[in-house]
């Protein structure tokens, strides 16, 4: 990986300054899915994949609003975080179909995508794991007297586990700078929110740790931004963590080989009146950032770049066996940077890019 391609996530993440720029970055990552759907079909992908398609303007939304040295952590349906974070379609495309240029070098594939320069962690294979990483981050920014934060996103099935419930409680009791996003796509895998959970509304479970909380319509881009904004000043501030519902919808089934055949009729259909991505290029549109008709332009533009970094994502090498087998242990083989989460800090306490020993 060479230093510019090194740097580019942080680029793309400060791109997200631009109305244009969020819009394009939610086609990009309904393309980025609907190309992984067809290199699963095509053998080009060993094991599962779980799509979030449909559920964009929580991604972008947050990375919109978040810095690239705040730390996340989310789950395996998190290509569309990683992609709104800032890392490119080559890294997620390669890293899925088990590629060196993949962002972990083709070793984690789609459950472990990763970013350390926009503050992307492995995600999580275990449901609910992050949380407590989470805390465990965001009690470390707290303890290097940084301002940093700690973004912890999961799904409504986390909420009730044990480690969702401990998270909250720490967090609290610490008033850590965190926020926990629920994902409430009403589908813990293939069951529904009313066949597990006795409450509807997520958000209620926060007041019984006194934590403030919202709920969000996950469709809107803007709505998500300002919600999350506000959690992230609170949390800056000292004020504590924030736990935000986002309400909305997965389009796929839990995964790959999943139809959904379990979801009542005409469910997805009224889901897909309120795509989060046409909400927000009619918005553009009304406000005149983009022509009429100039949407359906870029997603044909988008499209070709995504086919694009599939060409050069299927042309990179399997990663060699000593590749795979370096960073096991601490006596592994490995220098790579982008493994490096907690390096040397500057004067201001933001990660630099320099491995140390302890990080190695």
């Amino acid at each position: 990986m060479t230093l510019a391609n090194f740097n580019a996530p942080v680029a793309r993440r400060e791109a997200l300054e631009s109305r244009r720029e969020q819009l394009v970055r939610m086609m990009e990552i309904r393309a980025v899915e609907d190309r992984i759907q067809r290199l699963y079909s095509e053998g080009e992908i060993r094991g599962s994949t779980h799509l979030a398609n449909g559920q964009e303007a929580v991604a972008v939304g947050i990375a919109r609003v978040t810095r690239p040295d705040d730390v996340v952590t989310c789950t395996y349906r998190g290509h569309g975080h990683a992609l709104a974070l800032g890392a490119t379609p080559l890294q997620v495309i390669a890293e899925i179909c088990g590629r060196e240029a993949g962002a972990a070098g083709g070793v984690g594939g789609s459950m472990h995508l990763m970013e350390p320069s926009v503050g992307l962690l492995p995600t999580f294979a275990i449901v609910g794991a992050g949380l407590p990483v989470a805390c465990g981050a965001a009690l470390a920014a707290r303890t290097r007297g940084t301002d940093n934060i700690a973004i912890a996103i999961f799904g409504d099935g986390s909420t009730n586990i044990g480690a969702f419930h401990e998270s909250m409680n720490f967090a609290a009791i610490r008033k850590l700078p965190m926020l926990f996003v629920c994902e409430n796509n009403l589908y813990g895998e293939y069951t529904r929110i009313d066949k597990s959970t006795p409450v509807s509304d997520l958000a209620v479970r926060a007041a019984s740790y006194a934590m403030p909380s919202a709920i969000v319509d996950g469709q809107d881009i803007d709505a998500v931004a300002d919600a999350v904004a506000q959690a992230v000043a609170r949390a800056r501030s000292g004020g504590g963590p924030t736990f935000i519902e986002m309400k909305t919808y997965r389009y796929s089934g839990h995964s790959r080989s999943d139809p959904a055949t379990y979801r009542p009729a005409g469910e997805l259909a009224e889901w897909q009146k309120r795509d989060p991505i046409d909400i927000l290029a009619a918005r553009l549109a009304s406000e005149g950032t983009i022509a009429a008709g100039e949407a359906a332009d870029l997603r044909a533009a988008t499209a070709a770049a995504v086919e694009e970094a599939t060409k050069d994502a299927l042309a990179s090498a399997h990663p060699s066996q000593d590749a795979i087998l370096s960073h096991v242990t601490g006596a592994s083989p490995g220098e790579d940077n982008r493994w490096n989460f907690w390096s040397k800090s500057t004067s201001s306490g933001r990660p630099t890019a320099t491995p140390t020993s302890a990080t190695r």
